[in-house]
């Protein structure tokens, strides 16, 4: 947050100094900006949500007791304060108007699927051409992305900021609030289908972002990725310079010989209009391959080198977590934490990840391969269908044992393992998260290999970290 005082505050958000004393000099916001009263540090400005369970408002006083130099609330909190009509509008004008005075550039970046994953590539590339604030974790909303935009400061290059998407104008919204000069579209997919009602309705919702993006002559860029048909049509939505990805030959920024290491991390040669490189990520899966082709585009037209840029995908590590984190444990059981979402694109991304982490179809000479899987949410009247399909994907891809974990769309994923051929007990339905530990206690041996993933809501982060605290043994 650049330096403010409350009264300058105030003028950006349309708001009104309460509370400080006669002939007191107003204070100034020298901190950050927060939602948590226990995240306030000397010169904060603590932001008063009132949630369903708690009100934000109740503890004004002691953030300022903490060193917060004040308030942004909806009434007075007997403190020093903004006060303005709605918190949630006030905090993204402070955020647009931040964002102006900085006059950083602001890389926006939506997708059905890899929006984090990207996201923390795309930072980890720009970071090594000047400073780089990007968005923790999947604060991609309304709060958590002008919250993200605040922590910018006067030395700051590049803001990178992932923006979900709940509905039609919702990215819209978002981009008012911090206009971006790029913009990266990676995918129109399954996700939010029970929300939008389909993938033509994403497809609009995600091409706001290109929408908001200013012509070419002004500086305005949108990576679009080339191997989806819905996302390269976007480019007929903006006036942006397009820059395409992907495996497509006619892509600007393309990957060629992609292949599997054999742990399961991809390589690739890295194809730039200005030069080529070789990458090998430590990442694990080849849906990173599409992933890092969009950070590398960006990359590239921030100025990067194609060398440079090859290096930077091969250091680049996982920073947002249980995304794909892999763990090996002392016995030799490796853990796939990829617990924290799922839907149908990334969950088969995650099953071919796990079979070639196990070394390919290797899995008879002595790794055995577990998918513990739960429901995949917001997917609407295609729930079972794709719950069913998946199920039968990890049979296809011969993983060793299906643990479906949960309620009506768990028990859609045995059947369709079922169905495809799995017999005994290689698929199994189990109630919840502490059925699936006890099951893998009594099963799990050295060398196996352990896949928990599902949507957030399901819960199985902690299968997952049973697993990597070692309560979970191999026998």
């Amino acid at each position: 947050m650049i330096p403010m005082t409350l009264a300058e505050i105030a003028d950006a958000v349309g708001g009104r100094v309460h509370d400080t004393a006669d002939g007191q000099a107003v204070p100034a916001v020298t901190g950050p900006v927060v939602r948590d009263s226990r995240e306030v540090r000397p010169g904060a400005l603590f932001v008063a949500f009132a949630g369903e369970r708690a009100d934000g408002h109740d503890f004004a006083a002691q953030a300022v007791a903490d060193g917060a130099a004040g308030v942004l609330a909806a009434r007075p909190v007997g403190v020093p304060a903004v006060v303005v009509d709605d918190v949630l509008t006030a905090l993204g004008a402070l955020a647009r108007h931040v964002v102006a005075r900085l006059g950083t550039t602001v890389v926006a970046l939506t997708g059905s699927a890899g929006k984090t994953s990207t996201k923390d590539l795309i930072a980890q590339l720009l970071r090594r051409l000047g400073p780089t604030v990007f968005t923790p974790g999947s604060l991609n909303n309304e709060i958590g992305l002008p919250l993200t935009a605040l922590s910018a400061g006067e030395g700051t290059r590049h803001l990178v900021l992932e923006m979900g998407a709940r509905g039609i104008g919702h990215i819209r919204y978002l981009t008012g609030l911090t206009p971006p000069r790029v913009g990266v579209v990676l995918n129109v997919g399954s996700a939010h289908l029970g929300e939008f009602g389909g993938r033509e309705q994403i497809a609009q919702a995600k091409g706001e972002l290109v929408e908001a993006l200013p012509p070419a002559e002004e500086g305005g860029i949108a990576v679009l990725n080339a191997d989806d048909p819905l996302v390269r049509a976007m480019r007929a939505r903006t006036d942006a310079r397009i820059v395409l990805f992907g495996e497509s030959a006619d892509a600007d920024v393309r990957a060629e010989n992609v292949r599997l290491t054999p742990k399961g991390q991809p390589a690739f040669t890295l194809h730039t209009p200005t030069g080529c490189g070789e990458v090998t990520m430590r990442l694990y899966g080849e849906h990173h391959v599409s992933n890092a082709l969009a950070a590398a585009a960006v990359a590239h037209e921030s100025g990067m080198s194609a060398e440079g840029i090859a290096e930077a995908l091969s250091a680049a590590d996982t920073l947002s977590r249980w995304r794909m984190e892999v763990t090996e444990r002392a016995d030799g059981v490796t853990v796939v934490n990829d617990a924290y979402n799922a839907n149908p694109e990334s969950m088969r991304a995650a099953l071919r990840a796990l079979v070639a982490i196990a070394g390919g179809d290797a899995v008879g000479e002595g790794r055995r391969t577990w998918a513990v899987l739960g429901e995949m949410a917001e997917l609407g009247e295609e729930s079972l269908a794709e719950h069913d399909a998946v199920g039968r994907l990890a049979v296809r891809l011969n993983v060793s044992k299906l643990v479906a974990v949960g309620g009506r769309e768990a028990a859609w994923l045995d059947m369709g393992a079922k169905n495809e051929g799995s017999w005994g007990e290689e698929s199994v339905h189990v109630s919840d998260a502490q059925a699936a530990i006890d099951l893998l206690r009594d099963d799990l041996r050295p060398g196996d290999v352990v896949l928990v993933k599902a949507s957030r809501s399901a819960g199985l982060e902690k299968v997952a970290l049973a697993l990597v605290e070692g309560e979970v043994a191999g026998r």
